[in-house]
């Protein structure tokens, strides 16, 4: 059974520990708070990209474009396909890193010419430990995602799209529906699907027809550039938010666990004090007992004589 001393010893490494876990939560809850809030500064620019983009298919019907599908619907494309796994760069985030991977493991089964580009510590460390290739790590981004770092996946992505080195481009993120949840998607990120811009029945028709210069096609190919770079800055930054949610979770659970644990050790430490106490009152009684006893002895002796 544990001592008084080894109970205290306890209990001061889990105090520790929860100094520890408080501040992580704190951390991650400022970084979350941060980032939603430059992603809400950037977003109304990307909405008006879609926007634009819209107005085009409601002013040209059948317009041509390698980043769309063919207007009569979805077709199957074969050939190689690129996927941009987002994970995180530290542990301690709950299920975050293994949802993510759990995604790019089941897109690597069902297409197994896919090409990884891996955001995240976790994620390369993962894929290089199962001897997984990975066609290109972008190091210091899932920490701080920027829209030039954005830009700089956006680039690549976009090189090997244009050049029909890839086919299709998948994104695999983890989006927080709400304070308690979040969601990994895996979403089709080239080529668009065309339902995607399609204009809601409340949007006015264009009555007179737009001229487009050079073309249209030209037209899109300098918009959509900006608005897949914009695509992904917003799941670096879902991601991002993702993780600190989870990780403030994670970290809310173990200060709960440690409340726990620091009330279970507090009974037990109390509980052997008092039976310290006790032992240590029964066996001052009984050597007053004993006392009492010798000086009754004596003294019968002492009468005796």
């Amino acid at each position: 059974m544990a001592n008084t001393k080894e109970i205290k010893s306890r209990m001061k490494s889990v105090q520790d520990t929860q100094k520890i876990t408080s501040a992580m939560y704190l951390i991650a809850s400022t970084k979350m708070r941060r980032a939603k809030a430059e992603l809400d500064d950037t977003r109304p620019y990307f909405e008006a990209l879609k926007g634009e983009i819209k107005r085009v298919f409601r002013s040209v019907h059948n317009v041509q474009s390698r980043y769309f599908y063919p207007g009569e619907g979805e077709v199957q494309l074969h050939g190689p396909t690129a996927c941009l796994v987002i994970t995180a760069d530290k542990g301690l985030a709950g299920m975050y890193n293994q949802n993510v991977i759990k995604k790019a493991e089941q897109q690597l089964a069902d297409n197994p010419d896919t090409q990884l580009f891996v955001v995240g510590e976790y994620g390369r460390q993962y894929f290089a430990r199962h001897h997984i290739p990975i066609a290109k790590s972008f190091l210091y981004t899932a920490q701080n995602p920027t829209m030039q770092r954005a830009r700089e996946i956006s680039e690549v992505l976009l090189d090997l799209f244009d050049t029909s080195r890839i086919v299709k481009i998948y994104v695999i993120y983890t989006d927080m529906k709400n304070g308690l949840c979040e969601e990994t998607h895996e979403e089709r990120l080239l080529p668009f699907r065309r339902q995607n811009f399609a204009s809601h029945p409340h949007e006015a028709a264009v009555n007179k027809p737009f001229k487009f210069e050079p073309s249209v096609e030209q037209v899109l190919d300098n918009l959509i550039p900006s608005y897949v770079s914009g695509y992904i800055y917003s799941a670096l930054v879902d991601s991002f938010c993702s993780e600190q949610n989870a990780r403030m979770t994670a970290m809310n659970s173990a200060n709960q666990n440690a409340e726990k644990i620091l009330a279970e050790l507090n009974v037990e430490y109390n509980r052997i004090r008092q039976a310290a106490i006790t032992q240590e009152i029964t066996e001052v009684s009984a050597g007053a007992l004993a006392q009492k006893r010798n000086r009754q002895k004596k003294q019968k002796e002492v009468c005796g004589l």
